[in-house]
């Protein structure tokens, strides 16, 4: 497949840029302004300040989610003055509730290991906040952040990027706008915008695409820019508040075993583990053990070694395709299990439930080319070929063995 990049905005294009605070879109809005655009700045109202104080010895480190947002819509509001740019606060915080701390929670609870950031893009960054910039009436060419990703349009439909044995559905037809690797490797974030539908990505553009992390900073410096004094987001919750956001429900203590079945020790909840975790087990082994599986239903973690985490495959269902094109047939895919995982090849074809499975939509089998560590059901599984996104889903189960 050949690809093309799409236009990025130009000079007398009206453009919004969703701003954070941050060096990357703080950096994305200014050059869009210097290149003759009509910007507007935009911030996400997520914070409910319904968290308990903490102590002024606790360090927070910068997050998604904190108190600290109001510090950054003030940072963000006193940059758009400097530079005379229309600036907006959209209020997305029941939004984000529903769609990302409610998600996170459950998710927990059920044994898995949801992605936030994942879930937050989809339904908050390019859904509610778009529609509320819309409803207030913002009329836009572009919207613009500064995640390290790029939009390319294939030349040919994207049915064929499958194979010839692809379903002739209409939607195979199209040539959606898709996701591609950012120049940066070291910063691509094209992971975490998979599920974003193609019909939104027509007016979204990724400024930062061709750039490195070094050379925003270079250009943050020399307009000095205070964000580029800033440190970037470490987290989705400042770690001291999330036993705070589960303390809606009481924690279910339960058993830690191992493969066998021997009770090692009391866990506290399986809210609070995740697949491969070492640390913070309170078990005490000759050799080191990790969380190899949760299993809701009884209860409880499961200990192995590190041999005991590798998986041959898994299966994936809530997919998201381009264009909303499903192939329905077996192709031939690198996937990455995890942002900082390596793609690895596999192929995937469509899987038949058997009896007492049920699945989000249709799901796929992901059978790899060289076992993978650590799978984790309830993380994102994206599928690529020539380092673009040709579809993305929810792990739901982990395969041992096929």
């Amino acid at each position: 497949m050949i690809y093309t990049d799409l236009q990025m905005p130009k000079a007398g294009d009206r453009v919004v840029v969703g701003l954070s605070g941050g060096v990357d879109s703080t950096v994305t809005i200014l050059m869009l302004k210097e290149r003759g655009c009509i910007v507007t700045g935009v911030t996400m109202a997520l914070w409910k300040n319904d968290l308990p104080q903490l102590p002024q010895t606790v360090v927070l480190h910068d997050s998604c989610y904190g108190p600290g947002e109001e510090a950054d819509i003030e940072d963000c509001r006193a940059f758009c003055k400097d530079h005379d740019i229309p600036y907006y606060v959209i209020d997305v915080k029941e939004a984000y509730q529903e769609q990302v701390l409610d998600y996170f929670k459950a998710e927990y609870r059920a044994g898995r290991t949801p992605n936030p950031c994942i879930r937050c893009n989809r339904f908050i960054k390019f859904g509610a906040l778009l529609a509320g910039i819309e409803k207030i009436g913002i009329e836009y060419d572009y919207f613009c952040t500064g995640h390290y990703a790029k939009l390319v349009r294939g030349q040919q439909t994207i049915a064929s990027l499958y194979g010839s044995q692809a379903s002739d559905s209409p939607e195979g037809k199209a040539c959606p706008p898709q996701i591609a690797g950012a120049f940066d490797s070291t910063k691509d974030q094209a992971y975490f915008l998979y599920r974003i539908p193609s019909e939104t990505l027509e007016k979204v553009r990724f400024p930062l695409a061709s750039m490195t992390k070094k050379e925003v900073f270079a250009f943050a410096r020399e307009h000095k820019l205070k964000a580029a004094d800033r440190e970037e987001s470490q987290d989705f919750i400042p770690e001291p508040y999330l036993d705070y956001i589960f303390s809606d429900k009481p924690s279910i203590p339960g058993d830690i075993i191992d493969l066998d079945g021997h009770v090692l020790g009391k866990h506290r909840g399986i809210e609070h583990y995740t697949i491969g975790q070492r640390r913070g087990l309170g078990v005490s082994a000759k050799e080191p053990l990790y969380v190899a599986a949760i299993d809701k239903e009884k209860n409880l973690v499961v200990l192995g070694k590190d041999s005991d985490l590798f998986c041959q495959g898994l299966i994936a269902d809530d997919i998201v395709w381009p264009a909303a094109y499903d192939p329905n047939t077996s192709f031939t895919a690198q996937v990455k299990i995890r942002l900082a995982s390596r793609p690895v090849t596999a192929k995937l074809s469509p899987y038949i439930p058997g009896p007492g499975e049920t699945f989000v939509g249709k799901p796929y089998l992901v059978t790899f080319e060289q076992e993978q560590r650590a799978v984790a059901p309830g993380q994102s599984v994206v599928f690529y070929k020539d380092n673009i996104v040709c579809g993305g889903g929810i792990i739901s189960k982990a395969l041992k063995s096929l």
